[in-house]
């Protein structure tokens, strides 16, 4: 075998109503850190579960040399186990205990193995994921979802994997927790798949596996070489359609001048033969020879506009799909010294437990400011947005609001009405739009055709994305301040991109909770607030949590 860890020869995959994923799909990755990058939908997780065995394929074979460890998307754990046993520690530490108060037996000594380090191997891992507060007989439930996704991912890399494979590892993680993360894989020494649209986890990977029509390419280098390549190769594809194309034109044009002359051959032989007196047999041949070097002599110019053609679609599909979004939105200019929002001592309480410090937070939005509201998560920030919003009052202080369209995108994207189309969201939200604007406008929403009749509940991610953002951004009146609650989670870097485009268009104020420093960066924050202990804090740059 060769040094590959993971070996995948002649893949296949459906699901139960027979559509299919993979066919026929062969590759390998060695050791290193490789990341994996395709669109929503084109089978990334599913493939990470295939490697794992969680799927069985429907033809070929998936070898992986060396202990494995697998950590989803979503993991499948309940609130009762204890941080011991999601560990997989808690058995080895009852027969240490057990030992040391004198029960020799041969059993605990099995359980135990070469594991006597365990309790200060558990706690290292711990600590370098930020952990290390975590009492290992804690229940799960009292956990966040961002200290869940560390510890599951301790769990893993307390088995001293060979091969990780780890699904969006980063969601649900705040900036702290990332760093901490970067951190570990940066010191990883075996063989990483990783699935993430994670631009600053991709950076450091050793390669890019990037999932494309039915196999995997491989592009040496981290994201970004993988981000300029792509680019490249689209430069090439477009020169190439560019020649091709007029190819095209110029084999049909000596195809057309080729005939054209055939014809006044034809015409002038036939004047000829009429003059000169032969006879019909004679005559006749003649004709019959000159149509034959006519024919042929049209056959070849077809064969070659074909190729041309054939040529064409070749480099055609070379070119990979153009799914940018441009925009131009002047309607949603805000004033530079206009206030939008203003919050004194804002409060709100759970039971008896403030949310925030002292006697509230205060915020002021004013113009269109590029705000990102950082911090821990469970610290309040999504609070902040629904009393920024107006979806929740506060039980203290005041807030006030400019006249205008406030527009708030949750994390779950449910702003639109799932049971209408595409189409009918929109005129909800423009009804003085005509039909024909609307329908342009989806199209530079990457809607066309039946797309735009589709319901939105059955859009994917990406696609609930992009309609939600055409409602939002073309209604009427047109938003003055957009507040975004992680919007970049669960999507695919293309989706991700989409949404700096439109962003970058917008000429309000937005404020936006993320974790993500690339996706920030690319959106040209002006304002950095930190919510860390109930207190809302100005800081100049992103800031470790």
């Amino acid at each position: 075998m060769s040094d590959a860890f993971i070996v995948c020869s002649n893949l296949s995959f459906s699901w139960p109503d027979d559509t299919p994923v993979f066919q026929d799909l062969s590759f390998s990755v060695g050791g290193g850190r490789t990341g994996l990058v395709a669109p929503n939908g084109a089978g990334k997780s599913t493939l990470l579960k295939l490697i794992a065995g969680e799927y069985r394929p429907g033809g070929g074979t998936v070898s992986v040399e060396g202990v494995l460890g697998y950590l989803p998307q979503t993991l499948p754990l309940t609130g009762d186990l204890t941080v011991a046993e999601v560990l997989g520690v808690a058995s080895v530490i009852r027969a240490i205990d057990a030992i040391e108060a004198g029960d020799a037996s041969e059993e605990n000594f099995a359980t135990v193995g070469d594991d006597w380090d365990i309790e200060d191997r558990t706690q290292a891992q711990l600590d370098r994921l930020g952990l290390g507060d975590v009492d290992l007989a804690r229940c799960l439930r009292t956990l966040s979802g961002g200290q869940i996704v560390s510890l599951g991912l301790a769990a893993q890399l307390l088995r001293r994997p060979d091969v990780l494979l780890l699904d969006e590892p980063t969601n649900n993680l705040d900036l702290d927790a990332r760093r901490r993360l970067y951190a570990v894989l940066e010191d990883w020494k075996g063989c990483l798949l990783l699935v993430s649209h994670d631009r600053e986890l991709l950076d450091r990977m050793d390669r890019i596996a990037e999932l494309d029509r039915g196999e995997v390419r491989f592009h040496g280098g981290n994201f970004t070489a993988y981000e300029a390549a792509v680019r490249a190769e689209r430069e090439v594809a477009e020169k190439n359609i560019r020649a091709a194309e007029q190819e095209v034109k110029r084999e049909k044009r000596e195809m057309q001048q080729a005939r054209e002359r055939a014809e006044r051959r034809a015409s002038n032989a036939a004047r000829n033969i009429q003059n000169a007196g032969l006879p019909k047999i004679l005559a006749g041949a003649r004709k019959r020879r000159a149509q034959e070097s006519a024919g042929k002599a049209d056959e070849t110019h077809a064969t070659r506009v074909a190729g041309a053609k054939a040529r064409l679609d070749e480099a055609s599909r070379a070119l990979r799909d153009d799914q940018r979004i441009t925009l131009e939105l002047p309607e949603t200019n805000v004033p530079a010294g206009r206030t939008v929002f203003l919050g004194e001592r804002m409060q709100v309480r759970h039971g008896e437990r403030a949310i925030f410090a002292g006697e509230g937070v205060d915020l002021v939005i004013r113009g269109p400011e590029r705000i990102a509201l950082t911090g821990p998560n469970g610290g309040g920030k999504s609070t902040l947005l629904r009393l920024v919003n107006g979806e929740l009052d506060p039980d203290g202080g005041e807030t006030r609001r400019a006249d205008g369209r406030v527009a708030y995108l949750s994390q779950r994207l449910d702003l639109l009405d799932p049971d209408r189309t595409v189409a009918q969201n929109l005129a909800a939200y423009a009804p003085g739009m005509p039909e024909s604007q609307r329908m342009n406008l989806l199209a530079r929403f990457l809607f066309r055709g039946s797309r735009v009749h589709l319901p939105v509940g059955v859009l994917s991610g990406g696609e609930r994305l992009r309609a939600t953002l055409a409602c939002v951004l073309f209604a009427e009146p047109a938003p003055q301040l957009l507040l975004l609650d992680e919007p970049t989670n669960n999507l695919d870097l293309l989706s991700v991109g989409q949404l700096e485009s439109a962003l970058n268009a917008y000429e309000g104020a937005f404020v936006v909770v993320s974790h993500d420093e690339r996706f920030l960066a690319e959106i040209g924050v002006s304002r950095w607030l930190r919510l860390t202990e109930g207190r809302l804090l100005e800081t100049g740059a992103p800031a470790g949590e």
